[in-house]
């Protein structure tokens, strides 16, 4: 069975990055060494990783990634820390029109 991982890195200007690959190693090693030119991480290099998660569901590690990189820095280092109230508080809904936000009258 094939192993996936979702991982974040932390460039070095402050942000995050966050792929998925099955050799971590390997696609780590090709951030740093910057083989791609127009990549993200090319000019924010070094990078450091922060966090992966393991998948041996390619579509399950996909679905999640898709939802990480829609995350604030906040958000992302909350899961990074592991705190999890945190990340809870950020995932609220903040609008208006949020049932918990909205005033009769």
């Amino acid at each position: 069975m094939r192993t996936y991982f979702l991982y974040i890195l932390k460039c070095a200007d402050g942000t995050y990055y966050t792929g998925i690959t099955n050799n971590l190693e390997r696609r780590l090693y090709e951030h740093e060494s910057g083989i791609n030119e127009k990549s993200y991480t090319y000019s924010r290099r070094p990078v450091e990783i922060q966090f992966y998660e393991v998948f041996q569901d390619v579509k399950q590690c996909i679905e999640f990634e898709k939802k990480i990189k829609k995350w604030s820095g906040k958000k992302k280092e909350a899961l990074i820390e592991k705190n999890w109230d945190r990340l809870k508080e950020l995932s609220k809904c903040r609008n208006d029109s949020n049932s918990e936000n909205f005033r009769n009258g």
